[in-house]
């Protein structure tokens, strides 16, 4: 099996346009310095790994670095979850815990889509972050937090601040530097390389031997839009890698595994919006996420599949092959919902344990549970 390739902190940002040299200059700016940062940009670009090399670069990087996606705690948790609860605050609190506040002590707390974080919170999160106290649920005295806060989110903040969706103030602690990611479809000159290192990192952690990628091949995803970026390129390297072994992989492979979108070729971008819009720009915004868990369920189940990592499939589920066809794999849907349902069963129902195992977000299990009727 190769060698884990072994990259300097700052060689994680993979790319040589002007957009990412920017990117990387602002970087190693901002890493030794305690500023809060955010980084904005679409869906898929890469915040969580801009936060990390920022993390890793700064004198925090001994410490915790913990993530935390607000839009996937639900409401009435979301203050137990940040700052923690005392033992017998509310029904259910058998002992104390820690929240993610207390978790980051001394390190960096990273807060992406925090436009999803409901306003009565935010008024508590901002408080934290100015004077570095903050109350567990059900606590009298206050506790205390030496905390770099990194902020991440896919909407124009500065438009939900006028709409009244997000706090002023916050917005202004959290942006002391706004570093944004450029959409895949602006940096195309990046994706060979974006390319070359997905497959090495695949072909290492997969045990798959690397197969050669021709260079009509890598014309044509140059000429892809992308619509889920960074995220949903690595997505189809992998499943390329897979799909496509011994290779080698031509621009026809390459097309075969592209998924055939309908309408126009660019859904409109997410923007300051007025009046009536609002609702259009939620519904895009759904689709964009739904595209993105999709990739990322479909690339799952396939590596699992392929890797022999997936147990039989229900013994009603019966694949034939007639003589002078080709053999038929079981459908993504058809291993997506025995891979969900079993490990439903493995946690006892526990769905949260349930999205952790498989490697995806609650509420991408919960739809998933609702679509296969488990």
């Amino acid at each position: 099996m190769p060698e884990v390739p072994k990259f300097g902190v700052l060689d994680r940002l993979v790319g040589r346009s002007d957009a990412i040299d920017r990117v990387r200059l602002l970087v190693r700016q901002v890493a030794p310095t305690k500023i809060s940062v955010l980084i904005s940009g679409e869906s898929g670009t890469g915040k969580e790994v801009i936060a990390r090399l920022i993390h890793d670069l700064s004198q925090r990087r001994d410490a915790r670095f913990v993530p935390v996606n607000c839009g996937a705690i639900p409401e009435g948790l979301f203050e137990s979850e940040m700052f923690g609860h005392e033992r017998g605050s509310f029904t259910g609190a058998e002992r104390a815990r820690k929240g993610y506040f207390e978790q980051a002590d001394k390190g960096t707390l990273f807060l992406d889509e925090v436009g999803e974080m409901p306003l009565e919170m935010q008024v508590k999160v901002l408080r934290a972050l100015e004077s570095g106290e903050y109350y567990r649920v059900g606590a009298d005295k206050a506790s205390h937090a030496d905390v770099r806060v990194i902020a991440a989110s896919n909407r124009d903040l500065e438009a939900e601040v006028e709409r009244g969706r997000f706090r002023e103030d916050l917005y202004y602690r959290l942006r002391v530097v706004e570093i944004h990611l450029p959409p895949l479809r602006e940096r195309r000159e990046d994706i060979p390389l974006l390319v070359d290192r997905f497959a090495e990192l695949f072909s290492v952690e997969s045990g798959i031997p690397r197969s050669r990628i021709l260079p009509d091949a890598m014309e044509v995803l140059q000429n892809h839009e992308w619509k889920g970026n960074v995220r949903e390129l690595r997505n189809f390297v992998e499943t390329l890698l897979t799909l496509e072994y011994p290779g080698p992989i031509d621009a026809a492979a390459a097309r075969r595994h592209l998924p055939h979108r309908e309408g126009p070729p660019n859904l409109p971008v997410l923007a300051p919006i007025r009046g009536g819009e609002t609702d259009r720009e939620l519904i895009l915004q759904l689709l964009l996420d739904l595209r993105r868990d999709v990739a990322e369920l479909k690339n799952l189940f396939a590596q699992a599949v392929m890797m022999g990592r997936f147990p039989a499939l229900p013994e009603q589920a019966h694949y034939t092959v007639d003589e002078g066809e080709e053999f038929h794999r079981p459908t993504l849907e058809e291993v997506e919902r025995e891979q969900i349902r079993r490990a439903l069963l493995e946690n006892k129902g526990n769905r949260r344990k349930a999205a952790k195992e498989l490697g995806i977000g609650e509420r991408t299990l919960y739809r998933k549970i609702k679509e296969y009727n488990l």
